[in-house]
């Protein structure tokens, strides 16, 4: 009886799993292994929200797994050594996994390599598990990747997609391995009120409806804030409880504008993962340097206290933060906003924000969040690095009713118009009921402080 183990990482689905259907393909038993690593938790990554929906993902796994007559084997402790402890009690052979692309997943395949060649055990590295197209598979000519959207998504648009692969019908589980209970999110404090379930489950009965029902208003309606008329998908896709091959499928099946620009978006998602892939220390050092001596939490830390808890004087940056500790989460367009807000008006390190970001975001990836955020500060790979939004104007373009901040910044209710944006110009009695802070800073104070910065001034 031959046996192999697939160590599940951020791919928690039987769905289209390439490292599942090759193990399945060449051994009689398979073990279904996640392992909780003590070094995620000593790195910060296992905030409240995210390990609340890690736990439902895992609890949905092993209940799909016990459909098939499987389970989920769970372990806690280093990941090499589990591994090999697991493929050792088996007579495992092989052990299937999913490529990575951050430091941490270079370094944990190598130490995997390591262990399992030393007892004689194959690792298989699957590529297109986590993203659509493989970080290397299109390259420009003198250079391992693509710095620059526009071209790689003409590349990126051209590449076949690999099939889909089916879920099991049967997983059949060694006796002789044992492991832990899956974590439940029961009992776990400070999540953020409005977190959604996680779980495969969950996920494909997203995007069976968002592909029924928002895909062809997508490109209309993306950066409506009031409107909530974005996918929301990305938690799923983080913890790979939808596979993103099948979701570009999906939305290329429907086709039109709106799946256009919404497969556009996921586009974005695999440069960054090539992007990190190719330069993994733009996790924490800026990728294109621009000479910022960016201010800290010393030399600013009330501005970045007042950033982070929503009352900044700026609605619509107050919205979005309040949203983010409503719901673990936030609409795109509003992470755009605070993010420019931060960087560009405030002059604070992206580093802030994104540390902030991950320690209340579902879908917390820290190949999308590090890049998003060096996008925006101007270090990245946005093109035009030293623009900033206006938060005025950017209200009044994408909630020119004012619905959005209203909803997250309840003192503005009574608010008409789009006079809810710039709450200073009220009179001076209407402005002391509000109980509403006053702008920490004059946009333009903010913006000749940039511009001096970048030795635009």
């Amino acid at each position: 009886m031959t046996a192999a183990v697939v160590l599940f990482t951020s791919d928690l689905r039987l769905h289209d799993h390439p490292p599942l259907h090759a193990a399945l393909n060449s051994a009689d038993e398979v073990v279904p292994l996640f392992v909780r690593d003590p070094a995620v938790h000593a790195a910060g990554f296992d905030v409240p929200n995210r390990a609340a929906f890690l736990a439902d993902c895992l609890a949905d796994l092993d209940s799909a797994l016990r459909r098939c007559g499987g389970r989920l084997v769970v372990r806690t402790g280093p990941v090499a050594r589990e591994v090999r402890a697991v493929a050792a009690a088996c007579g495992a052979t092989e052990v299937h996994m999913a490529a990575g692309v951050t430091g941490y997943a270079h370094r944990r395949e190598e130490r995997l390599r390591e262990e399992l060649d030393a007892a004689g055990v194959a690792l298989r590295v699957h590529d297109t598990v986590v993203t659509a197209v493989a970080p290397g598979a299109v390259t420009p000519l003198g250079s391992d990747h693509f710095a620059v959207f526009t071209p790689y998504m003409r590349r990126w648009s051209k590449e076949r997609l690999r099939d889909l692969l089916p879920a099991p019908r049967a997983v059949r589980v060694p006796d002789a391995v044992r492991g832990e209970e899956p974590p439940s999110r029961t009992g776990m404090a400070d999540l953020s009120p409005r977190l959604p379930d996680g779980g495969e489950t969950a996920g494909r009965e997203m995007l069976a409806r968002w592909t029924d029902t928002g895909l062809s208003r997508y490109e209309e309606r993306h950066d409506d804030l009031a409107g909530d008329a974005t996918s929301r998908l990305s938690p799923y896709l983080h913890f790979g409880a939808l596979s993103p091959v099948e979701v570009v499928r999906r939305a290329r099946e429907k086709g039109g504008a709106g799946a256009e620009a919404f497969v556009r978006q996921l586009c974005w998602r695999d440069i960054h993962h090539q992007v990190l892939s190719a330069r993994p220390d733009a996790a924490a050092r800026d990728y294109r340097t621009r000479g910022d001596r960016w201010r800290g939490e010393d030399e600013a830390a009330e501005d970045i206290a007042a950033w982070r808890e929503g009352r900044t004087g700026y609605p619509v940056v107050d919205a979005g933060m309040r949203q983010l500790r409503h719901e673990g989460w936030m609409h795109n367009r509003a992470r755009l906003l605070v993010a420019s807000f931060l960087t560009k008006t405030l002059y604070v390190d992206w580093r802030i924000g994104a540390r902030h970001f991950l320690r209340y975001l579902v879908d917390g990836d820290l190949v999308n969040n590090q890049l998003n955020w060096q996008w925006v500060a101007g270090t990245g790979t946005d093109t035009r690095p030293h623009h900033v939004l206006n938060p005025v104007l950017q209200g009044k373009r994408y909630d020119p009713d004012g619905t959005y901040v209203r909803r997250w910044v309840p003192e503005l209710a009574d608010v008409g118009g789009t006079a809810v944006h710039e709450p200073w110009r009220l009179p001076a009695d209407e402005r002391a009921r509000l109980r509403y802070p006053a702008p920490l800073l004059d946009l333009g104070e903010g913006l000749a402080r940039f511009r001096q910065a970048r030795g635009r001034g």
